[in-house]
């Protein structure tokens, strides 16, 4: 497997596909089109996630009103229920994300 190989006709929604079985950690590769979060949504996630954007941009948004922008290579940590959404994502190139959802050492 190579987590640049893309389906050839990407749908128009969101894709989520889990790379590693989920016991206790989720690993799991995203594929995003142009797709936001809907307005007034909020993830409040019940596990730490770490993510990295290996392709293309993203934005995240955070409940206090900052932005963050991330490019190919950035990552980020997000500990449970930091609320916090996607208000932009590349279309071109497809932006995506490898993503760890687990109880994660993020202050070590």
């Amino acid at each position: 497997m190579n987590l640049f190989d893309l389906p050839k006709i990407l749908p128009a929604e969101e894709l989520f596909e889990t790379l590693l079985p989920d016991r206790g950690v989720l690993i799991e590769r995203i594929i995003s089109t142009g797709q936001v979060s809907p307005p007034d949504f909020w993830y409040d996630q019940e596990r730490d996630e770490w993510v990295v954007v290996l392709q293309g941009e993203a934005v995240l948004q955070w409940e206090n009103g900052r932005e963050q922008k991330l490019l190919a290579g950035d990552w980020v940590c997000i500990p449970a229920h930091k609320r916090h959404r996607v208000s932009y994502t590349s279309l071109q190139p497809p932006c995506i994300w490898l993503a760890v959802h687990g109880t994660l050492a993020l202050n070590p």
